[in-house]
């Protein structure tokens, strides 16, 4: 068979229900040089059954079992066999839209600083789809260019994984997936993020994102509000916050004490905390004195090149939080980053 310019990476597991939908999205796109990896991870339906008819109907469908391995490694195992010279992601319970693929394909030919395509997703379930996945897709589908993304990639995930391609090649040489102990995609932007690498998304819906009570975000404890916070800590702290003398930290709530706690395990110790609330400041957390907004200027001129993380969850309240920043002179990246 001829090289595919496209390889679409997509792990199985029990997807018997969704599958077929699936498989007709991709063998319906507009640019046909691809071939479809998809790595049966053990189901016990019959997900393979499926995969096998569907390659016998159409060569570039191929079937990778892998016995029970878990996502990881069948993502690993997945991507050893892919051999286009892009890797689109997606999953067995989501639809591409026809030009999928090819509007991916466009935007990584015309822009080779960019090493993440995306795109805006639409999420849909059998019932209503929950307030806080609403909120979430309209947050995501709000990153389109470079800058935006950068930004806001500390506060959550910025690209639906099933939603991307990316340049095989340079997914090699960051090492692939990796099972960390916390979510294997925002690891992995985070790695893409801290090399240097550049996001960009085609300003459009090309993913539906399909929500339900059994996706491994629901049950995977990898997938946990605490092992968000961890691998947001590991990367903060081994990039934007080295070489950082200070280190100030607006919000002390529940949200800045948790994020800290795992900020302090790794050796990083917090020298101030902004808060608004006077019931918190004049007292310490973490050791380190929680301070009023007023106080941040003389707090900040004391360090040579500090660094302010906002760890305030409420959208209103990092709206408010940037304005303050802006008015105080601070940069945003530069100076400060919002991590929540």
């Amino acid at each position: 068979m001829s090289t595919p310019r496209i390889s679409v990476l997509m792990p199985v597991y029990n997807a018997a229900g969704t599958l077929p939908e699936t498989l007709q999205s991709i063998a319906a796109q507009t640019l046909g040089d691809f071939e479809v990896i998809a790595v049966d991870d053990g189901s016990d339906d019959d997900s393979g059954k499926i995969l096998e008819a569907w390659g016998r109907g159409d060569r570039r469908i191929q079937q990778v079992r892998a016995g029970r391995v878990g996502l990881v490694e069948a993502l690993n195992l997945g991507l050893s066999r892919c051999r286009g010279e892009w890797v689109a992601r997606m999953d067995a319970d989501d639809r591409m839209r026809p030009d999928r693929l090819a509007r991916q394909a466009a935007l990584l030919d015309a822009r080779p600083d960019i090493s993440v395509a995306g795109s805006l997703v639409e999420i849909f379930a059998e019932g209503a789809v929950g307030e806080g996945m609403k909120v979430y897709q309209a947050w995501l589908n709000s990153l389109v260019e470079p800058g935006d993304i950068a930004r806001e990639i500390f506060i959550e995930s910025p690209i639906a994984h099933p939603s991307a391609m990316v340049r095989r090649d340079e997914l090699f040489e960051l090492g692939g997936y990796r099972d960390a102990g916390w979510p294997e995609d925002y690891d992995l932007w985070l790695r893409y993020h801290a090399a240097g690498r550049r996001f960009a998304k085609v300003p459009e819906v090309l993913l539906y994102w399909r929500e339900h009570g059994d996706r491994l975000t629901r049950t995977d404890p990898r997938y946990s509000v605490e092992n968000f916070l961890r691998v947001k800590a590991h990367f903060l702290v081994n990039g934007p916050l080295q070489d950082r003398d200070g280190l100030i930290v607006w919000g002390a709530g529940q949200t800045g004490r948790r994020l800290t706690r795992h900020i302090v395990r790794m050796g990083r110790p917090i020298d101030a905390f902004v808060d608004i609330s006077p019931r918190k400041i004049g007292s310490r957390m973490r050791e380190a004195p929680v301070i009023g907004p007023n106080e941040l200027s003389s707090t900040w001129n004391r360090y040579r090149r500090p660094m302010l993380i906002a760890a305030v969850s409420s959208r209103g309240a990092r709206k408010l939080i940037r304005e303050a920043l802006k008015d105080t002179g601070l940069t945003e990246v530069e100076d400060y980053l919002c991590a929540a």
